[in-house]
């Protein structure tokens, strides 16, 4: 069985996807997934589902729910009733989130150990398992509380692969990658930092020069801030035609 909330939230067995009974069911299933096994009590699944307007019959609800769930998913995964709760086991079942993380560990020690080329490789397995907007199809509420995080998870392993694949010399393939991320994160100091490296490699030094401009006058007018250390290293090293630009990314911080 393999469960997935990297995307819409799905289970599949042998091959095919399970049916689940609309949103509610979905957000619990989540919900519980997200706990990786620990108690998840039963004023937060409320609060998942209704917000903090829940029914009289909140409770009665959600034992309906989880009810329905148990049939659904069968004897391999149990759903363990506790006083004012509930657990998940799912056994040998393979769950996405956990996968994800699995590799993005692996991919930053490889980073930290200098082996740039099983980074990358590492990082875009991880990737791959996204397949849409995270937790798509669930409540606003257990959305909007869950999905931002696992969001920024998901950029930080980008931005790790982006500087494996600069550490290898590929920063003419990455420079139009970089571009769109720039474009959709303006903030987001480390692409800014990792597109001013690519830029340079490609002797467009003032390209790179024009980026930090920009970033600068951002930050200032969005978030009242300076750039941060890493960008004016970068910058001071453009202007000075340092050498130390060759080097990997990750050895500046």
């Amino acid at each position: 069985m393999e469960f997935g909330i990297l995307g819409p939230v799905s289970v599949r067995a042998r091959g095919a996807e399970m049916r689940l009974d609309g949103e509610k069911q979905r957000t619990v299933l989540a919900a519980l997934l997200i706990a990786e096994g620990s108690f998840f009590p039963d004023a937060e699944l409320s609060w998942f589902l209704w917000g903090d307007r829940p029914p009289a019959t909140h409770t009665a609800q959600i034992y309906n729910y989880v009810s329905r769930l148990r049939r659904t998913l069968g004897p391999e995964v149990g759903i363990i009733r506790r006083p004012h709760g509930y657990l998940m086991r799912i056994g040998a079942a393979s769950f996405d989130l956990l996968r994800f993380r699995d590799l993005a560990g692996q991919g930053q020690s490889a980073i930290l150990a200098g082996k740039y080329e099983e980074a990358g490789d590492l990082l875009r397995d991880a990737l791959t398992l996204w397949r849409g907007p995270v937790l798509a199809n669930v409540s606003e509420h257990l959305a909007g509380s869950e999905g931002p995080p696992l969001e920024e998870a998901r950029i930080s392993v980008l931005a790790g692969r982006v500087e494996a694949d600069l550490a290898v010399g590929r920063h003419p393939q990455v420079l139009p990658e970089l571009t769109r991320l720039v474009a959709q994160y303006p903030l987001h100091e480390r692409f800014r930092a990792q597109l001013m490296t690519a830029l340079y490699r490609c002797d467009r030094q003032a390209e790179a020069l024009a980026l930090y401009d920009h970033g600068r006058r951002l930050l200032g007018d969005e978030l009242g801030v300076a750039p941060g250390p890493l960008l004016r290293e970068i910058h001071r090293a453009i202007l000075a035609s340092d050498p130390c630009l060759h080097r990997p990314l990750d050895q500046w911080h």
